[in-house]
């Protein structure tokens, strides 16, 4: 009996990593096919772009094609990132940073966004530097993330809640804000991957 369910087991976990593998290069090869058309479409928009004498609407249309590749070579990038995470690939590149600062710029970059929300941003940093040793880039767009999702969900007029706190060797960002609607899930599935 405990000999079928070892066997049980080992095939359970053997179908699970054989799925996930194959998931795995579905999103690779998915992201790098969706490449090569893109760099087409950005290579026109190049040569639209150089065109002299276009009228203002057409210029317009240009500048809103620049944008959309723009977005979508970012998706794109994105999901690439996500499968190398996935298969433990990704390398990281890590620096001395200040967490503060890095906060900070983020935020900044995201300012013109969060005045247009409607949102109340209440945000509260350390005086000093919040030195940590991480993947500026990568701690960069988790914070953009989080960023990004607070602007998205947040309930209109509601407050979100910025703190970094640097205590016993440790920095902890959160950001805190009430959803537009009523969240039907637990914690678990919120964290599940996918």
């Amino acid at each position: 009996s405990l000999n079928g369910i070892r066997e049980g087991m080992d095939k359970a976990v053997t179908e699970a990593v054989k799925s996930e593998r194959m998931k795995i290069e579905l999103i690779t090869n998915v992201s790098h096919d969706l490449k090569t058309p893109l760099t087409s479409i950005i290579s026109y928009v190049d040569l639209l772009e150089k065109e002299q004498g276009l009228p203002d609407p057409v210029r317009d249309y240009v500048d809103i094609l620049r944008q959309k590749s723009e977005r979508l070579k970012q998706l794109i990038q994105d999901l690439f990132d996500l499968s190398k995470a996935s298969s433990g690939e990704m390398k990281t590149e890590k620096e001395r940073l200040d967490l503060k600062k890095l906060t900070e710029q983020t935020m900044a970059d995201r300012q013109e966004d969060m005045d247009r929300s409607g949102l109340l941003f209440r945000t509260t940093l350390p005086e000093g530097p919040v030195p940590v040793l991480g993947d500026g880039k990568k701690l960069y767009r988790v914070w953009m993330n989080l960023f990004d999702n607070a602007l998205k969900y947040s309930m209109a007029g509601s407050r979100v809640y910025t703190d970094l706190i640097a205590e016993d060797n440790r920095a902890v960002l959160t950001v805190k804000n009430i959803s537009n609607y009523e969240m039907d899930f637990s914690e678990e599935e919120i964290r599940e991957r996918f």
